[in-house]
């Protein structure tokens, strides 16, 4: 189980350094003017979240799961308040990255609708989750 809980955490942070660059790289490519710069930013976003992010946050969800079904019964399962808890931030963690790759395609298409700041903000979401999840794998409160 040792190296099935090591692989979970090794894609967790390749799924999570994708989650950080991303909308980085969304402020960047929001405030570029030129083509060049333009046609860069697509190819780096697009390298990004197909290459490493999409595969890391499959393969966390993956060891995770394998995690539960080796380590809990259902009845253990049902009265794991911290497990629910960060099972449900895994949930609005995956629609954040679903929601990248909207982003991602607006950009690719040339429609991006929002300015930097929106993005400078939304970089703030996987910390969020990422403490939640955290203090929950560990603290478990509940």
């Amino acid at each position: 189980m040792l190296w099935v809980k090591s692989f979970h955490i090794i894609f967790l942070v390749t799924w999570f350094a994708g989650l950080f660059y991303l909308p980085r790289l969304f402020v960047y490519h929001a405030m570029t003017t030129d083509a060049i710069s333009n046609e860069r930013f697509k190819v780096m976003e697009r390298k990004l979240y197909y290459g490493i992010m999409t595969p890391g946050g499959i393969l966390t969800v993956v060891f995770g799961f394998w995690l539960i079904v080796a380590g809990y019964t259902w009845e253990a399962y049902a009265s794991a308040g911290w497990l629910n808890a960060k099972l449900t931030l895994v949930a609005i963690l995956v629609g954040y990255h679903i929601y990248c790759g909207k982003l991602l395609l607006d950009f690719k298409r040339d429609r991006n609708e929002h300015g930097h700041v929106f993005y400078r903000w939304l970089n703030e979401v996987p910390t969020a989750i990422l403490i939640g999840i955290i203090i929950l794998t560990v603290v478990q409160p509940f």
